[in-house]
């Protein structure tokens, strides 16, 4: 009963921070403006997105996915190997797990539900910036039917790189660590690349991940992932 009592309430928390937090950070990036002020530092006087075709940050535009797609050929791996090597029939549900929060977070909700039907002007087309689009707020949907900017695809991609922490966590809380924090750092640079690219604003970055980071833990949830038992580890 006690054990009850407490893994409702972790189960809770581990939803309700990640929004809280969410809703903080875009909160204070309504109310600076610094969707518009990022992006103005960044475009500076001479009306030249410094991004645009220039190392790293169009390295990291081109490559942003790789380590996404190594995380998943791994696990499909995995799975397809499990189905003829016993040892491995007990990892097939933390592989489906890789698999479809992959098709969850970056694809379903990020790119096809908002991504593709939002609307929301990139930086580099609206009126501030030479474009021929109105600026508008992430919570607003825009008119820019074929140049869509909230979320962003690429970082969402990029975040994507967390998802081990969700299987590690319980088991191994030190290598969890280091995923989690290795996947925001990832995503964060390959935001900062798209934004130095006039491609995407600050709040679409934050959306990515924040969208992403929830539906792994909406995933982890339901696949009872953290009833798995705990060890020590170590990054």
């Amino acid at each position: 009963m006690n054990t009850m009592h407490t893994f409702v309430p972790t189960r809770l928390i581990r939803l309700g921070l990640p929004i809280a937090l969410l809703l903080a950070c875009s909160l204070l990036i309504w109310v600076t403006d610094a969707d518009l002020r990022l992006s103005r530092a960044v475009y500076g006087q001479d009306g030249i997105w410094p991004g645009l075709d220039r190392f790293p940050w169009d390295l990291l535009y081109e490559y942003a996915n790789a380590p996404a797609f190594l995380l998943v050929g791994a696990a499909g791996g995995i799975l397809l190997a499990s189905l003829f090597v016993k040892y491995l029939a007990g990892q097939r549900k933390q592989a489906l797990f890789f698999l479809l929060m992959l098709a969850l977070g970056p694809g379903l909700v990020v790119n096809v539900l908002l991504k593709d039907h939002y609307g929301r002007a990139r930086p580099i087309d609206v009126h501030e910036f030479g474009g021929q689009f109105p600026f508008t707020q992430f919570w607003q949907p825009g008119t820019s039917s074929n140049n869509r900017s909230f979320p962003s695809g690429h970082a969402s991609i990029a975040f994507y790189v967390v998802a081990p922490w969700f299987v590690l966590r319980r088991r191994r809380p030190g290598q969890a660590s280091c995923w989690l924090a290795g996947g925001l750092a990832y995503g964060s640079l390959v935001g900062a690349a798209r934004i130095m690219q006039g491609g995407h604003f600050l709040s679409d970055v934050l959306w990515a991940g924040g969208l992403v980071y929830l539906s792994g833990e909406v995933l982890a949830q339901l696949m009872g992932l953290d009833r798995e038992p705990a060890d020590e580890e170590h990054c």
